[in-house]
C-alpha cells in the first residue's frame, strides 16, 4: 500500500512540477515584456508597470520555494524517507500529504512551528 500511495504521490508531485515551471517561465516572459514596455511610457505608466513587476517578482520568489520543497519530496520518495516528519520523525498522516504533498511536518510540529512564529 504504502509503495503505491509513494507512487502516486510522486506523479502528482511530477505534475505540479511540471505546473510550476510552466507558471514561472510564463512570469519571466511577463517581467520581460513589462521592462521591455518601460521605455516609452510617462511616469504614472512606469509606477504602475513597477507595481506589477514587484507583484510578478513575488510570485515568483514563492513558485521558485514551493519548486524546491516539491523537489525535496521527490528525494525523499527516491531515499524512502517520504511521509516521515523532519522534526520528529513521525508518520505524516496520509491526509494530510493528500492535501499538501511536500509537507516536510507533521500537523503536531507544523502548529508548534507556527505558534513559535507567531
Amino acid at each position: 500500500m504504502e509503495k503505491e500511495f509513494n507512487d502516486k504521490m510522486k506523479e502528482l508531485l511530477l505534475a505540479q512540477k511540471r505546473e510550476l515551471i510552466d507558471q514561472i517561465m510564463a512570469n519571466s516572459a511577463d517581467f520581460r515584456k513589462i521592462f521591455e514596455d518601460m521605455e516609452s511610457k510617462d511616469e504614472v505608466d512606469i509606477a504602475s508597470d513597477a507595481i506589477d513587476r514587484t507583484m510578478l517578482e513575488a510570485v515568483g520568489v514563492k513558485d521558485v520555494n514551493r519548486l524546491k520543497l516539491i523537489d525535496s519530496a521527490l528525494t525523499r520518495i527516491e531515499q524512502g524517507k517520504y511521509g516521515l516528519c523532519m522534526k520528529c520523525g513521525k508518520r505524516i498522516p496520509q491526509e494530510r500529504l493528500e492535501a499538501i504533498p511536500y509537507a516536510l511536518l507533521c500537523i503536531n510540529c507544523k502548529s508548534a512551528d507556527e505558534r513559535r512564529n507567531r
